[in-house]
């Protein structure tokens, strides 16, 4: 049985649901994060957001279970869709692999995305030309556990690792905004200038990553007047994409990111949209609480690697 040290970890729960016809008890299981354990309850969330509360009276077993993993697909699909959904603007294939350049603009838009078999053994050398080809620094991106493998030798080989992304995802929807926020086809002029001094500059091929998308908002909060807040966000068949969440500093704390990722929610749930991922580094703690309080949760991780020869 569980206790309160449970709280927080992964858990299974067999309830019991109803009886059968004959009289025989049927049960039903709920996994997922332990939430709350109460004297007469317990407060269970699935992966897909759901919460279940269960009367202990109809717990008939209940343990914790091993941390949720994704699957090899799974990675491989949300990487995918993360890519369509911030599209450089020059990019080539090399086997399963994409380069990707646009001007030194994110890292996301400017690595070459090593998921799946490059179809070469001097995959690494043609990433060097390619990127040396347009004056940018190599890059590879490796989501992880599924590209261990290439991450263990580009660390042998002297490449350098930056800092580790947390990729999150969560169901939709994500409940409904308290502030108000607009959502525009395309980003205005102040949207534009808190983005840029969010990133140091927007290059021209910025204005492709960001545009490019068939299905792309514009979130913008503003607080009687000025904007305050901004956010994007793009639709790829089941999955929202969220990006470029910025809150002026006198506006923070009080509800603006929140407000601006409900918004873009609600809109892609209103077109089909069912999941949700966003990108973050790991070790932002603020911002991963940010995101976990409104059901997001860690899908998986990648390092960027950065050719030490320049």
């Amino acid at each position: 049985m569980l206790d309160l040290r449970d709280i927080g970890h992964r858990v299974v729960v067999r309830r019991f649901v109803r009886e059968a016809k004959d009289g025989r008890p049927l049960f039903t299981d709920v996994i997922g994060e332990l939430l709350e354990f109460g004297p007469d309850e317990l407060l269970v969330r699935s992966r897909d957001g759901a919460l279940h509360r269960i009367r202990r009276d109809d717990v008939a077993a209940a343990k914790r279970v091993p941390p949720w993993r994704p699957s090899p697909r799974g990675i491989r699909e949300v990487e995918r869709v993360a890519a369509e959904g911030w599209p450089a603007p020059d990019t080539a294939p090399l086997g399963d692999w994409l380069l990707r350049a646009a001007e030194g603009f994110s890292n996301r838009a400017n690595s070459a995305l090593a998921v799946g078999d490059p179809g070469r053994s001097d995959a690494v050398d043609v990433v060097r030309a390619w990127y040396r080809d347009r004056g940018l620094v190599p890059r590879v991106t490796t989501p992880l556990p599924l590209s261990a493998g290439i991450a263990d030798a580009l660390a042998g080989g002297g490449w350098t690792a930056q800092p580790t992304t947390l990729v999150m995802t969560a169901a939709l929807p994500l409940g409904e905004p308290d502030l108000p926020v607009q959502l525009d086809t395309a980003p205005g002029d102040a949207w534009l200038a808190l983005a840029a001094a969010r990133k140091n500059g927007l290059p021209a091929a910025a204005h492709h990553v960001l545009s490019a998308p068939p299905e792309v908002r514009f979130a913008a909060g503003y607080a009687e007047g000025p904007l305050v807040a901004i956010g994007r966000g793009v639709r790829t068949g089941r999955w929202l994409g969220v990006s470029l969440v910025e809150v002026v500093p006198e506006a923070r704390r009080q509800g603006w990111a929140q407000a601006v990722v409900r918004t873009l929610a609600r809109w892609a749930a209103d077109g089909g949209a069912t999941q949700s991922y966003l990108q973050v580094e790991e070790s932002n703690a603020p911002a991963v609480a940010l995101y976990e309080g409104m059901g997001y949760r860690a899908h998986h991780t990648y390092v960027t690697w950065r050719d030490s020869a320049g």
